[in-house]
């Protein structure tokens, strides 16, 4: 919205500068960083008044469960203060277009069952939330939305089509077909939505490594964006992506803000209304500017959290198949209670996690002149 005040530089020079997607990118994270502390205290004020806690302890947890008790009337819905501050800081500070629209509709379509997953656990204490079919509808349905706006769109439709990987300089397929695509863009954007939720289980662990993987992939669409820096690189030139940089400027600096009040000992918990909704927006902007590999690297963590509870879970099932005791891998899954089981504090454990997340974005930006 702000973007078009540079039509009017004649009069006042300094709106030039709002040409620059580098200068609006700057103003929506700052933006972004500023309502969330305003609306923060309040949100959570709100949820404390209404009790919006957990109010129970998961027995999964075992021995841990001592650890979370001081936790249980913790509010949650936390992801509301990201969601808006991402939503109305993007809506101020980027060009519109369809690559904007599509990942704040991806974004918003994934808080919606979010947050019902966490109203039904909070309010009607149902530890199980929102139904498994349920949930798998709505995410199905903001993929297919989101890949039709696409492949109807000039702009998008056939961009949107091509894959590329790291390590090569051309698509590695020219022109994909749309099931294909449909395919490809839902594991994304279901995978780390899930993914993005195991990770969820620490103070600030989650939203940490959400803020270095926004960072890397803002660089990254910045680069898609510019015909020189893609061309100098090797790697896809796709116009008008350059303004996902302002989205995921707005993404840091809302972290940022929830961070202060989600580290330890936390004061509000993302719960699902943000961990849902910020793997697929994260999802489905990397398949946009032609990264979704990379996103594998970059968001190494998320992966290792994922990885974790498949190896846990199937492990367990192929030994008590075999010997009538199911045996793990892990002493619990996902991994970073594996460390807490071990002894580790939780403080060390989100640290480390975070010091794992600085390098997995290093190597992904690496690949970026690996060709």
């Amino acid at each position: 919205m702000l973007s078009y005040l540079s039509e009017y530089d004649a009069f006042f020079g300094p709106l030039r500068l709002l040409h620059y997607n580098s200068v609006r990118t700057i103003g929506a994270a700052l933006t972004a960083l500023v309502i969330g502390f305003i609306i923060g205290p309040r949100l959570i004020g709100h949820f404390r008044k209404l009790k919006f806690g957990h109010g129970y302890i998961d027995e999964r947890t075992g021995s841990l469960g001592a650890t979370y008790f001081d936790k249980k009337h913790t509010p949650t819905m936390g992801g509301l203060i990201i969601f808006f501050s991402v939503f109305i800081s993007s809506a101020l500070w980027a060009e519109p277009n369809v690559w904007v629209c599509v990942a704040l509709f991806v974004y918003t379509a994934l808080t919606i069952p979010g947050w019902r997953d966490d109203y039904l656990k909070v309010v009607h204490k149902n530890k199980d939330g929102i139904k498994s079919w349920e949930k798998i509808a709505w995410q199905s349905l903001a993929t297919i939305v989101a890949l039709g706006v696409l492949l109807w769109h000039p702009q998008s439709s056939v961009k949107i089509r091509e894959l590329w990987v790291p390590f090569f300089k051309t698509a590695v397929i020219q022109y994909m077909p749309w099931w294909l695509l449909l395919v490809l863009i839902y594991l994304w954007i279901v995978g780390f939505s899930n993914a993005i939720n195991l990770t969820d289980g620490l103070d600030g662990l989650a939203v940490g490594c959400t803020i270095t993987v926004a960072l890397v992939f803002g660089i990254m669409a910045y680069v898609a964006g510019r015909a020189d820096f893609s061309g100098y690189l090797f790697i896809s030139h796709v116009p008008g992506t350059g303004e996902l940089t302002v989205v995921c400027g707005a993404l840091i600096g809302a972290c940022m803000a929830f961070l202060w009040y989600n580290s330890h000992p936390a004061e509000v918990f993302m719960g699902d209304t943000g961990s849902l909704a910020l793997g697929g927006l994260i999802g489905v902007m990397a398949f946009m500017i032609h990264q979704p590999i990379t996103l594998v690297i970059v968001g190494g963590v998320f992966v290792l959290e994922v990885m974790s509870v498949i190896i846990q879970v199937a492990w367990f099932k192929f030994t008590k198949r075999r010997t009538g005791t199911g045996r793990r891998v892990f002493l619990m899954a996902p991994i970073h209670h594996h460390f807490q089981k071990k002894g580790w504090p939780e403080t060390k454990v989100v640290l480390r996690f975070w010091v794992l997340s600085l390098g997995f974005a290093l190597l992904g930006l690496a690949t970026l002149k690996l060709r």
